[in-house]
């Protein structure tokens, strides 16, 4: 039998994805030679303890000659697997059925390594968003999905219908500081909070690599975002979340059996499934343009659940202690 290349493409969501199905095909397969080839980037496999050392960036020098011609070369499409497009499995069992074909079964999380040398600033950022805002309970709020544009007016928009409009933000970072959270924003595009009336600052990292974001979700208390990257990071740290769905299924792209994740639907039997990767369908992108439009009580709902998530995750798994640390004097002499 000859060995197997794997492409994974797409966004980092998706290459976190793949990692239990891969991590699988290293256990059962017996194929010793297998690689990966990260189309989408090599970020979320780097520090693996038995993945990162197969895997290529796809302009890798002779990896065709070296590797790839004596191989079987296979692109796993999850949106393609039956299961997936008719809510049977989630992201991680598609790429499992289109890799290993054994139908859908349970996955453990995708393996994160974060170095110290990530986690250490990602501590030091939420310290200081903790002192500006003179508040302890930190949330990181990702708006925006990847379908998120801006216009020639300025105006942020997402056709896929996976995103938080711009006013809604606003407001949810509003009542976020009312509730006395300090706020990281997670996106591509700058807000003006303080123009629009956010009284506390908002911290917005920009030009962030994207493994530093999982350091900063994975030092947060909570995360709070839509159907993008972020929920996937903070699945794989074991942060509480609540994700809000618009276009997409929780049942595809989300995590509704985990304990501390907590799913509003804004979708219900309004949303079309849109067949993203297998056909173009304008009739269920028209469909679905506007679902994650929402009034003040949805917003009032949201920050509400996120209260509520704090204190079940957070608070009541708290540690207390009574122990002092000393500061060390550290003498040259």
């Amino acid at each position: 039998m000859r060995s197997k290349a794997f492409f994974i493409n797409g966004g980092a969501g998706r290459v976190i994805c793949s990692i239990p199905a891969l991590e699988k095909y290293a256990e059962e397969s017996g194929d010793k030679d297998f690689v990966i080839v990260a189309e989408g980037g090599t970020d979320f496999y780097k520090g693996h303890p038995t993945l990162y050392s197969r895997v290529y960036d796809n302009w890798h020098k002779n990896l065709f000659e070296d590797k790839l011609k004596d191989m079987d070369i296979e692109t796993p499409e999850p949106y393609r697997v039956w299961e997936y497009y008719n809510q049977k499995c989630n992201l991680t069992q598609a790429f499992d059925i289109a890799i290993n074909g054994k139908g859908v079964r349970d996955l453990a999380k995708p393996t994160l390594k974060l170095s110290v040398q990530e986690t250490l600033p990602a501590k030091q950022v939420i310290q200081e968003v903790k002192e500006k805002n003179k508040k302890d309970k930190v949330i990181v709020f990702q708006p925006f999905g990847r379908g998120t544009v801006v216009t020639e007016e300025g105006y942020v928009t997402d056709t896929s219908g996976r995103s938080f409009e711009a006013t809604h933000t606003i407001n949810i970072v509003k009542g976020l500081q009312k509730a006395g959270y300090a706020v990281i924003i997670m996106s591509e595009f700058g807000i003006d909070f303080k123009e629009h009336g956010c009284k506390d600052p908002v911290a917005m990292p920009q030009n962030v690599p994207v493994r530093t974001w999982a350091a900063i979700i994975g030092e947060a208390d909570l995360f709070l975002g839509c159907d993008s990257v972020g929920q996937h990071i903070a699945y794989s740290l074991d942060i509480p979340s609540v994700v809000v769905m618009g276009s997409t299924y929780k049942e595809n792209v989300s995590y509704p059996d985990c304990k501390f994740f907590d799913i509003l639907d804004m979708g219900g039997d309004a949303r079309v499934y849109s067949p993203i990767r297998i056909t173009a369908d304008e009739v269920a992108d028209r469909r679905n343009e506007g679902i994650m439009v929402m009034n003040e009580k949805i917003e009032e709902h949201i920050i509400e659940k996120v209260d509520e998530h704090y204190k079940k995750h957070v608070v009541a798994k708290t540690p207390t202690s009574n122990v002092k640390i000393k500061s060390l004097e550290v003498s040259n002499g």
